[in-house]
């Protein structure tokens, strides 16, 4: 046997060089974005609704503040609860009202078919109804408030209605938010 037909085996290094035989190195690509990401957004409005919703359960509360009867709520299919939720805390801007006081359950339900109507063909989406708590009924109970919720309900144009915060009539008028056209 000769000496030439042994040799060492190979070291890695030179099996990394026989395997890398022929390939070229890539330039580097310009594609590749190097700019820092954007932070995520801040639910900053989550965050004020959230801290005003904590502000009024911490807030004494007056007896002369707190109301009796009940409230009025609905809220239409498909209507989100932050919705319903920003009409109850007062966050849409009153574009217009209507005051009940005064008429009989055909007359108001006349002025209100009629308002809603005119609401919408100027386009207002947030209005107050304001149909009083009922102390001047002769059954001793509110006859409109009863009627509206169901008058309101069967309409395809309302979305959403509630009772208004204390400021703006409490348990006797109610926020009531529209479809736009």
């Amino acid at each position: 046997m000769s000496d030439d037909s042994y040799r060492d085996p190979p070291d890695d290094a030179e099996l990394f060089r026989l395997a890398m035989h022929g390939v070229r190195l890539q330039p580097p690509s310009s594609r590749v974005d190097t700019a820092p990401r954007a932070p995520a957004p801040v639910p900053r409005q989550r965050q004020r609704d959230e801290l005003e919703a904590l502000r009024e359960l911490l807030a004494d509360t007056e007896p002369d503040d707190i109301e009796s009867g009940d409230t009025l709520l609905y809220r239409a299919p498909g209507v989100q609860d932050g919705v319903l939720r920003r009409l109850r805390r007062g966050h849409y801007r009153i574009e217009t009202e209507l005051d009940l006081h005064g008429l009989n359950r055909d007359r108001a339900k006349l002025a209100v078919v009629e308002f809603i109507a005119r609401c919408h063909a100027l386009d207002r989406r947030c209005v107050r109804i304001i149909h009083g708590k009922g102390n001047g009924s002769p059954n001793s109970g509110p006859v409109i408030k009863a009627l509206l919720g169901s008058w309101l309900r069967r309409r395809r144009d309302v979305i959403a209605y509630c009772s208004a915060r204390h400021v703006d009539g409490g348990t006797g008028a109610i926020y009531v938010l529209l479809r736009a056209n």
